[in-house]
């Protein structure tokens, strides 16, 4: 139990840290977008489903290593997630975004590699995340093009 509630606690703590201010966040959301994005109101709820099974592959990796450096390799993703809206805000720069998106998927495969040794079951919760880190690193490739 102690676990589960500090893994969230820090979850929470990064998210906050790391989060765009509204004045920040206002300009990203006026920047233009590709066509074929019509999805993105649904970005939130795909987010929170990520979020969710992030937590809970977290939580089974623990209860299956007990591996403080497995955890740590966790929370080195969780910043690079966090930081990718907030480094773009925060710098005005969509490339910082894509590069960060683009290294944390990199992070996300080595990740999953190590924690697929610990539990299947948490590697198998890791796998939105790789799927959907890709896509939103290409819109933001995309955005660049799109906003000079």
């Amino acid at each position: 139990m102690v676990a589960a509630l500090l893994i969230l606690l820090v979850m929470v703590a990064v998210g906050v840290v790391l989060n765009p201010s509204r004045a920040e966040f206002a300009w990203f959301l006026k920047l233009r977008r590709p066509r074929w994005l019509t999805f993105e109101r649904l970005i939130p709820l795909i987010w929170i489903a990520i979020y969710g099974c992030f937590y809970a592959s977290a939580l089974l990796a623990w209860n299956a290593s007990w591996s403080f450096a497995l955890m740590a390799g966790y929370l080195a993703l969780l910043v690079l997630v966090q930081s990718y809206t907030w480094l773009i805000c925060r710098t005005r720069r969509l490339a910082n975004g894509t590069l960060v998106g683009f290294v944390g998927w990199l992070w996300g495969v080595a990740l999953a590699v190590v924690v697929a040794r610990a539990s299947t079951a948490a590697l198998v919760l890791l796998i939105p995340y790789l799927l959907w880190s890709p896509v939103g690193t290409l819109v933001t490739w995309q955005m660049q093009r799109l906003n000079r």
